[in-house]
């Protein structure tokens, strides 16, 4: 195994506070996480602790991958009713400061965003041809039925592997 001369990982994984645990993960697989790294319940009270909760309730979440490293994972979970968790208001248009998009290579936009409309994606605009420098593909920013903000860029799912700026390649 290679070791880093950094203190810290690559983005391990990014996770989302879901309204309905089988809607989510109905669409992310469809965007290709298919692979379950984890599913369960979170069942000891720490879990509930880390994440600002006075008290637990058990709640139900699924780790989402591709094969391969485990890295660029997505967990789903979704908090118990007796949480009474503060709900955002779902989003349905373009990016808003402080907000996370979660960005995923695809192989054909036109094959998937059929698929996320199906599945439930609240706003899914036209692609647009992106250009900067020697770069030029297209891209997409859409919302899942959370509100979650995508960027779906065109280009081959084996990119994830390149190393150095994009412009390089």
């Amino acid at each position: 195994m290679q070791t880093s001369n950094t203190n810290v990982s690559a983005l391990i994984r990014a996770t989302i506070f879901v309204r309905d645990l089988q809607v989510a993960t109905q669409f992310y697989r469809a965007l290709g996480l298919c692979e379950s790294y984890y599913e369960g319940d979170l069942e000891h009270p720490s879990a509930s602790k880390v994440l600002g909760f006075q008290h637990h309730h058990p709640y139900p979440i699924k780790i989402l991958k591709v094969a391969g490293p485990n890295f660029g994972m997505l967990g789903l979970f979704q908090l118990a009713q007796e949480h009474q968790a503060e709900q955002v208001q779902i989003a349905t248009g373009a990016a808003r400061i402080g907000e996370v998009a979660l960005v995923f290579y695809v192989s054909c936009l036109d094959t998937i965003l059929p698929k996320l409309k199906q599945l439930g994606a609240v706003w899914l605009p036209e692609p647009e041809l992106f250009e900067m420098g020697p770069i030029s593909q297209r891209e997409v920013c859409i919302r899942d039925a959370d509100g979650t903000l995508l960027n779906l860029v065109e280009r081959s799912p084996d990119c994830q592997n390149l190393q150095g700026p994009e412009m390089d390649f």
